[in-house]
């Protein structure tokens, strides 16, 4: 499928009835008794208070709302939290403060469902060969907006899209989340945010990943970790982290107008879109192109896969030493581009690209050190960057970039901000305009209080 198309395969948020009834209890089991005699359409809300749960809270009908009454007030601690009974669709968790046993999970076959305002710092212990999320999404249409994921220690992850076996849940939507201080100290296991798995890599999940928060995501060299296809990771903000926003398995991901601050992008897989990112920190690697231990992995590999024919144009990537290089492994770059990025910092030599990687290089604009790219795919010259009241660089009206982008890219129609690229596009992740919008996400434009 087009990377093209992935957009018009997202949801628009899990579709459920407006409430048609308000019931208010003020305990668990008043709660529980609600949620058995439901009908559609009506919202269960839970008192301030905390609660210790002995068993599970069972959400069988569809269409209701189960609430607490002013969102961060009611917490619920003890051995489980909400489960959801088969087939049950259309259904909506708000506002609570979670610190129970167990995940919350969304099993298959549970659809349209809608996760938001809620704190989750669970203790979910790992069981091998299964290092979970505090929250697993394994069915259609779901969304999770606007929670905080925080304070994680051991293995596992924040965030986990899975599906059916050897199949992906479909058009999740997670947006406005604060995904905050993952610690585990291992070295592998502990991402905030994991789409599919190495067996599930070419499955179409078509997962928006927007809007988010990421800080102190230190538990993976992945904050963000990509295992399946056909998704889209725009507009997210992850800063004060060791984690990478990796495409790690599947083809035909877009990530686009990220801003990673001391952290970068790492890639491996197929017909993969990387446009209109901010990479920004005193460091090398901003943009990895990950060499493979193959040349194309097969559905259920967990061997690095050769890049083939990704595009990387129009970011703006500032640091030091090798900015864009290629990692390790037998299976070189194939067909890929690097066109009409801004890269520009301190190093004798920006892009380290290892020998026999084959990419095309054009419109590139290169300062503060030697390029390490073919003549003819970039040029030396200041792009005359300006700090904005937000600290990010972008272009001034002087700068060189401005209408001086090379080849054709009908897809990059917008910029970081967004803002629409107009006539001929300028290099880099910002088009020249006066009314700059953009900023880095804080923690007032995510989470539980979120607008």
């Amino acid at each position: 499928m087009s990377v093209l198309l992935v957009g018009l395969l997202i949801a628009v948020g899990a579709v459920v009835p407006a409430p048609t009834a308000v019931i208010r209890v003020t305990s668990l089991a008043a709660m529980q008794t609600a949620l058995d005699s439901a009908s559609p359409g009506d919202r269960i809300e839970l008192a301030d208070g905390s609660y210790t749960s002995s068993a599970a809270i069972t959400i069988r009908r569809p269409g209701v709302t189960v609430a607490a009454e002013h969102v961060g007030r009611a917490q619920i601690r003890g051995k489980a939290g909400f489960v959801f009974a088969g087939g049950v669709s259309q259904v909506v968790i708000e506002g609570f403060d979670l610190r129970h046993d167990g995940r919350l999970a969304v099993p298959v076959g549970v659809n349209r469902v809608r996760i938001t305002r809620n704190t989750f710092e669970l203790n979910v212990p790992v069981v091998p060969d299964d290092a979970g999320g505090f929250v697993e999404v394994n069915g259609d249409d779901v969304e999770v907006d606007r929670n905080t994921f925080q304070n994680r220690t051991n293995e596992g992850v924040y965030l986990h899209v899975g599906g059916p076996k050897g199949g992906m849940a479909k058009r999740t939507w997670a947006h406005h989340n604060y995904f905050y201080n993952h610690r585990f100290s291992g070295g592998n296991g502990g991402e905030s945010v994991r789409i599919g798995n190495s067996d599930r890599q070419k499955g179409s999940a078509n997962t928006l990943l927007e809007n988010n928060l990421f800080e102190k995501a230190n538990g993976d060299s992945e904050a963000i970790s990509v295992k399946s296809s056909d998704n889209i990771v725009r507009h997210n903000t992850l800063r004060d982290s060791r984690g990478f926003l990796v495409l790690r398995h599947g083809d035909r991901t877009v990530v686009d107008g990220n801003i990673l601050l001391g952290t970068g992008i790492r890639f491996h897989g197929n017909d993969h879109r990387i446009i209109n990112n901010y990479v920004e920190g005193n460091r090398d690697r901003q943009m990895v192109f990950g060499s493979g231990k193959e040349a194309d992995s097969g559905p259920t590999s967990k061997l690095h896969d050769r890049p083939d024919r990704v595009t990387v144009a129009f970011n703006t990537l500032i640091g030091t030493g090798a900015v864009v290089d290629s990692d390790g492994g037998a299976f070189l770059p194939k067909d890929c581009v690097l066109s009409n990025n801004i890269i520009t910092g301190s190093s004798s030599k920006f892009v380290d690209m290892k020998s026999g990687s084959t990419v095309r290089y054009e419109g590139n604009i290169v300062f503060g050190g030697a390029a390490g790219m073919p003549s003819g795919g970039y040029r030396t010259v200041d792009p005359r960057l300006v700090r904005d009241s937000a600290g990010l660089l972008r272009l001034s009206s002087a700068s060189p970039a401005v209408d001086a982008s090379a080849g054709s890219f009908p897809y990059v129609s917008a910029d970081f901000d967004p803002q629409p690229r107009v006539g001929k596009p300028d290099v880099g992740a910002d088009e020249y305009n006066a009314a700059a919008v953009r900023r880095p996400l804080t923690r007032a434009d995510v989470g539980p209080s979120a607008p």
